[in-house]
């Protein structure tokens, strides 16, 4: 099991658009994934689960992958999140 601390950047926080890019992103690799906040935690590759945190800008959250391809997959999605998840603000 692996972890990151994820901050939410984009000035719109984690909306649908966000959402489905981060979905999509985590969809591609065969770990499990979960992303949490407080004591919530909710299926990183589940669009609902991801949008009922509701992670506006400034959220932390933290990233949580277990698996073979765990240490890529948390590189990639922090990638995508310090991206802003390519909006820019």
């Amino acid at each position: 099991m692996a972890e990151r601390t994820l901050k939410i950047q984009n000035k719109l926080g984690l909306h649908a658009r966000a959402s489905a890019r981060f979905v999509s992103e985590a969809s591609r690799f065969a770990c499990e994934i979960s992303l949490l906040k407080d004591d919530i935690e909710v299926n990183g590759k589940s669009i609902m689960g991801i949008m009922m945190l509701a992670a506006g800008k400034g959220t932390t959250l933290t990233l949580r992958a277990v698996g073979k391809d765990e240490q890529m997959a948390l590189d990639s999605i922090e990638a995508l999140v310090n991206d802003r998840f390519g909006e820019g603000e």
